[in-house]
């Protein structure tokens, strides 16, 4: 193959770029479908039709609302996919209508019989009987009436304002003269929506709220006529934005911004399909909308409050119930050593039943996936240990989003109580937690702590922490590199990677960046992370473009990369050229993708799937084959413009042979799954796949029972056993040493095992020596002792390995030769 593109092909085409705003609403089918899924438990798909609203209403926040302002202000340059903001506009809207008439339908015709057949009903008012409709009207007189303010439009009155997404019922009335009035009722959001009502039996029964306040309005509206009502639900604008480089304080600009979006313009009305027109046009009109801004639906307009029916204790309606588990790495330690215990400076120091979680880290670097694994047993132990080690000399955090009660600041607050150095990044800018930040900001502030609120023009993306530790042999640092938010919250229901690792080279790098942060540049050299905006894209480019050249050199060639979306115009050409020079390319892509797979010429080697399950896939990695010796990295960027060149983003290198085994094993259970994973089409649709007559194959659900199985059998130390009969092993596992670059870095350890020991004899006679002629069996043929351990031993369905070895604690190695995997056999099981 040739370096130059066919002479037909023009890769800056528009018709080679998916649209941005339509394939994130590709996104929200597949997750309204889960909802749709008859396969899933009944509260399970409840629980998808409020993850559903909640999403499209961000969506109308941020994605339309940022076109709408475009269309005000006479924007018309096309995206890399041809559309003008007017044109997405009106194409995202068309889109999304009958995707809210399904789950409308889906509520009505569905889900609330499905409920009803098990008990939990969800009534309307007038099925009531006369005895629960008098405990309706004194609830709402005792407790629901007091808070409500109605708000009159007439002459006298100006049109009320309305607040985002808050649900309310425009009352009509009319007096003794026959004049009209509108008013507006907000439904109060401190009362709860689903107003239980008493039974005699085991049944449950819930009344909306919106429907007890109109069945009683002559309470609210005393002599005056009640002529017509309707629930309706306004969403504003959330794109409100402000110069922040001639703001004169960031923590001003946020509140003012706030402030704003309290008032932005309206981007949505759902109103009930029913809805007199009187009221209908009158809204319409004073909030200035066009028509096709209007939703008219039948149902509740608003599904986020059915959530609270997962709360119920319906174990035969819901998924099995799943709680993070401790790291295997971590659960020895007693609970003294939450990194103070043996005050220990190295591992010689402390032995293995004093160990400290620095002393863990320090031996071998630690894959944390959550939600399998716990965020309190983990990231949460591990700043808790360096807050109280006297040893910790300073603590640097950056915070994209955390909790209301974050137990990560108070580690914070607790290290400056106990004199350590505390620098924390708390970025302002996070949408929708802007507030939430505002105010750990100003605590952290008042405990003396040093702290940046985020960086002009940038956002901070990253989800770093630095620990700087005294230690024997000098200072040591202790990274933390994930693809999460310090949230432990979003922890419990998110999928995301974290690598804790004492490698210095990182360490050093995160001591510049977090420099960045309180200091007045962002460097442009980094050892070993991959940082944006400076170094990021170059790097993902480089690697990209010697996948290319790989394949054109006839070597092995293939990448692989999970992520939240794929949006970069550049990155998608770069891998189109790869794909065109004959590139394996495998893209797990949760939400956002405008590359099109399968493109004959263009995108032919290029396959695309998304997994929705029940908990969101929100991890980063990437994987490039480079003809043997394999690169992988996780962290906090998706190939997306924003994180690439618009963000402060971190991606780490994993060179730990374990642990990229671990990701290699996520990886391809990702393309295994034939339960929750879509395959993407062309044209940008999406099929879900099917286990037709075969059994299924869940990808989160094996993960869960591989993390169950290593937190319970001891000995095991991977938090996964990157091991299951329906996986196929189609990535490198390990390097091939015959084209491995020499180490450079002075180090002298050996590559280590799960239990900190060397992966092979302590005579360290590695693979490529055994299939050079040393340390051969000692019998003198390798097929004999394979022979006598057939349940050892098995062939892997892999491109580079031709033996898999099954290892006493119940995970496998892998093999090239007969001579090597027959040592390994004699070293596990020769004694038996």
């Amino acid at each position: 193959m040739t370096d130059e593109l066919p002479a037909d092909i023009d890769l800056a085409d528009p018709q080679y770029y998916l649209n941005r705003e339509l394939s994130e609403l590709e996104f929200q089918s597949r997750v309204l479908n889960e909802a749709l899924d008859d396969r899933n438990p009944l509260l399970e798909r409840v629980r998808f039709l409020s993850i559903f609203t909640k999403n499209l209403d961000e969506f109308f926040m941020k994605r339309v609302g940022g076109l709408k302002q475009q269309i005000d202000a006479g924007v018309t340059e096309r995206t890399t996919d041809g559309r003008t903001p007017l044109k997405q506009w009106e194409e995202a809207i068309d889109k999304a209508r009958p995707m809210f008439e399904r789950q409308a339908e889906c509520y009505r015709e569905e889900i609330r019989p499905a409920l009803a057949g098990e008990g939990i009903h969800i009534c309307d008012y007038d099925d009531l009987t006369p005895d629960q409709r008098a405990e309706m009207r004194d609830y709402f007189e005792l407790s629901v009436l007091p808070t409500l303010t109605p708000l009159s439009f007439d002459p006298a009155h100006p049109f009320p304002f309305i607040s985002n997404l808050s649900l309310s019922l425009a009352v009509v009335t009319r007096d003794d003269d026959g004049d009209q009035t509108f008013t507006r009722v907000k439904i109060p959001q401190n009362r709860p929506r689903l107003v239980e009502v008493d039974t005699d039996g085991d049944e449950v029964r819930y009344v909306l709220l919106e429907e007890v306040i109109r069945a009683n309005l002559d309470l609210l509206f005393p002599n005056v006529e009640v002529v017509d009502t309707a629930v309706f639900k306004l969403t504003r604008n959330a794109e409100v934005r402000r110069n922040e480089e001639v703001a004169e304080d960031l923590i001003d600009m946020i509140e003012e911004v706030l402030e704003q979006r309290r008032f932005a313009t309206v981007v949505r009305l759902e109103i009930e399909a029913d809805a007199p027109a009187a009221a209908r046009d009158l809204l319409v009109e004073q909030l200035d909308l066009d028509d096709r801004e209007v939703f008219e639906l039948r149902g509740p307009l608003d599904y986020r409050e059915l959530m609270d029916l997962t709360d119920l204790d319906r174990p035969d309606l819901s998924l099995e119930s799943w709680t993070p588990q401790p790291h295997p790495r971590f659960s020895d330690l007693d609970a003294a050593d939450a990194g103070l215990g043996s005050g220990a400076s190295s591992p010689e120091a402390a032995g293995d039943d004093g160990d400290t979680i620095f002393d863990a880290i320090r031996r071998k670097d630690v894959l944390l996936h959550h939600p399998y694994h716990s965020f309190g047993d983990t990231v949460q132990q591990f700043l808790d240990a360096a807050a109280n080690d006297p040893d910790v000399l300073a603590i640097k955090a950056a915070i994209y989003r955390t909790a209301s009660d974050s137990q990560v600041i108070e580690a914070l607050i607790d290290a400056a109580d106990n004199g350590k150095q505390v620098a924390a990044m708390v970025e302002l800018k996070a949408r929708f937690d802007e507030q939430n930040n505002l105010e750990w900001v100003r605590r952290l502030e008042e405990e003396g702590i040093h702290v940046a609120y985020g960086t002009i023009g940038l956002k901070t993306h990253t989800k770093t922490a630095l620990v700087v530790r005294e230690e024997e042999d000098g200072v040591r640092l202790y990274s933390h590199v994930a693809t999460g938010n310090y949230h432990s919250g979003t922890a419990k229901g998110y999928v995301d990677l974290g690598v804790l690792t004492a490698d210095r080279d990182v360490g050093q790098d995160l001591v510049k960046v977090f420099n960045f942060f309180t200091g007045p540049s962002l460097d442009e050299e980094f050892r070993k992370l991959l940082i944006a905006p400076v170094t990021m894209r170059n790097e993902f480019t480089k690697c990209i473009r010697r996948e290319a050249e790989h394949a054109r050199a006839g070597r092995d060639a293939r990448i692989v990369a999970k992520m939240n979306a794929l949006e970069d115009p550049g990155i998608v050409e770069e891998l189109y050229e790869a794909s065109m020079a004959g590139v394996d390319i495998d893209l797990l892509v949760r939400d956002i993708c405008r590359l099109r797979p399968g493109l004959e010429g263009v995108s032919e080697t290029v396959t695309v799937r998304s997994v929705v399950d029940r908990f969101l896939e929100h991890s980063r990695i990437f994987y490039f084959e480079n003809a043997g010796d394999p690169d992988y990295y996780v962290g906090s960027a998706d190939w997306m413009t924003r994180n690439l060149d618009k963000r402060v983003e971190a991606i780490a290198p994993v060179e730990d042979p374990d642990i990229r085994e671990q990701l290699r094993f996520v990886l391809e259970l990702g393309f295994a799954d034939n339960r929750k994973a879509w395959e993407m089409n062309a044209d940008g649709s999406y099929d879900q796949r099917d286990p037709g007559d075969g059994h299924e194959i869940s990808m989160q659900k094996i993960l869960m029972d591989q993390t169950l199985a290593a937190s319970n059998t001891p000995g095991v130390h991977r938090g996964i056993s990157a091991s299951h009969p329906d996986v196929p092993e189609t990535l490198l596992v390990e390097s091939d040493p015959s084209v491995m670059a020499p180490r450079d870095d002075g180090e002298a350890e050996a590559s280590l095992g799960d239990d900190g020991d060397d992966r092979d004899d302590a005579d360290d006679t590695t693979e490529s020596a055994v299939e050079a002629g040393a340390g051969a069996p000692t019998n003198g043929d390798p097929q004999h002792v394979l022979d006598d351990f057939p349940e050892k031993w098995y062939v892997p369905s892999s491109r580079h390995y031709e033996y898999a070895v099954r290892t006493p604690d119940g995970d496998r190695d892998y093999r090239k030769t007969a001579e090597a995997a027959a040592r390994l056999v004699e070293k596990y099981y020769g004694e038996e």
